[in-house]
């Protein structure tokens, strides 16, 4: 996996040692430089800095609105930046006409000329830039082999399923070798297991390739298993970035926590902490020992993640236990879901592989998870480090 190291400026907090800054990037292939987007008063994207490493394959992933398409598509020059500096293998291109930039891009809906065959659509790009129709022949030929669809040069879009669809729009974009791969939410039109399927042909071709990538989603799973590093955005600022599972077994602030995997958030107050391991009273009244990575003041308020998976059911062997009263089950085959009543506001999520039977809804049972298993956030809603 090649390694994207990113540098950041953000206008979240980075207090309590959430860092968000990493610098190192030498010879990056997309840089962003303190970027400004606005739409007349409303500013979209603010202050926004990002090196990202020469063949690399990074996700910009959020919530609708908090701008990672539009930070996408300043890429591309369809939206125009109001502040600061893109570049591409240290060029300046945000003064770019868009046809100078050397840029493949991926939409959401494939935007195929639907009067136009396969070949003329992959070849569309080639043409406009003049390369000689044996080129032209040669480099479509090799685009249609790379996403597994050779012969099919002269059928039209229409007879082509959903996902043969995006692998066309995905030749396309990569027949001309550009420098940079946009793509903009390009699995969402798709069922799931064509999205299942082209994830890893992406994935793939990105990888025989080397072209840098550059890919938006809201979808957490996407996100996790295509990127070798992953952009958390809200409300045009970075959040957090780090590798898949950097993000989500150590996320940055609440926001990332609830975002990646409906972790269970679990408000208490500290009553000891040694520095080691930290004692801490929920809200519902039970104590429960956590690992710190320091010590924490008495009476301190803070709020313990635990993903679902991280919480046992019946467990013996943890050193947090309390009864539980199960609200809901939901069975998905290998493993199962269960919503649980520990006394809170609302009930808890596990998510635990099926051993034996599955659990009803309205049995009781002990939950448990392991003191080291968890993340601390302090009132502010960063991680404590």
């Amino acid at each position: 996996m090649r390694e994207c190291v990113e540098t950041m400026q953000a206008s979240r907090p980075s207090s309590g040692g959430t860092d968000l800054s990493i610098a190192g990037v030498e010879h990056p292939s997309v840089e962003f430089r303190n970027i400004d987007i606005a739409y007349g008063k409303f500013v979209a994207v603010r202050d926004f800095s990002l090196s990202i490493r020469k063949g690399s394959f990074v996700t910009l992933l959020g919530p609708s609105g908090c701008g990672k398409t539009t930070i996408l598509r300043s890429i591309a020059g369809l939206v125009d930046i109001s502040g600061g500096q893109i570049m591409i293998d240290g060029r300046r291109v945000d003064d770019v006409p868009i046809y100078k930039r050397n840029i493949g891009l991926v939409f959401q809906n494939y935007a195929l000329f639907p009067h136009k065959s396969v070949f003329d659509n992959v070849a569309f790009g080639l043409k406009y830039h003049n390369v000689p129709n044996a080129d032209i022949a040669r480099r479509v030929g090799k685009a249609l082999e790379m996403v597994r669809l050779p012969g099919s040069e002269k059928k039209l879009p229409s007879q082509l399923s959903g996902g043969q669809q995006q692998r066309i729009a995905l030749a396309r974009a990569i027949v001309f070798e550009p420098q940079v791969l946009l793509l903009d939410e390009p699995l969402s039109a798709l069922d799931a297991n064509m999205r299942e399927e082209m994830r890893v042909e992406i994935k793939k071709i990105q990888k025989e390739t080397g072209i840098t990538a550059i890919f938006v989603t809201h979808d957490q799973e996407e996100a996790l298993s295509m990127s070798d590093r992953v952009v958390v955005m809200n409300a045009g600022a970075i959040e957090q970035i780090g590798a898949p599972e950097e993000v989500y077994e150590m996320p940055a602030t609440a926001f990332v926590a609830n975002f990646l995997g409906k972790a269970n958030m679990l408000a208490g107050t500290v009553s000891k902490s040694d520095g080691q391991t930290t004692t801490i009273t929920l809200a519902t009244g039970q104590m429960v020992k956590v690992v710190s990575p320091k010590p924490l003041s008495p009476s301190a308020s803070v709020t313990i993640v635990v993903r679902p998976q991280k919480l046992c059911l019946e467990s013996g062997a943890t050193a947090n236990r309390f009864p539980g009263r199960v609200v809901s089950t939901s069975y998905l085959g290998g493993n199962a879901t269960y919503e649980i009543d520990i006394g809170g506001k609302r009930p808890v999520r596990a998510n635990t592989q099926i051993n034996g039977q599955v659990v009803r809804e309205g049995e009781t049972i002990n939950l448990g998870f392991d003191p080291a298993s968890c993340v601390l956030l302090d009132e502010k809603g960063v991680r404590i480090s």
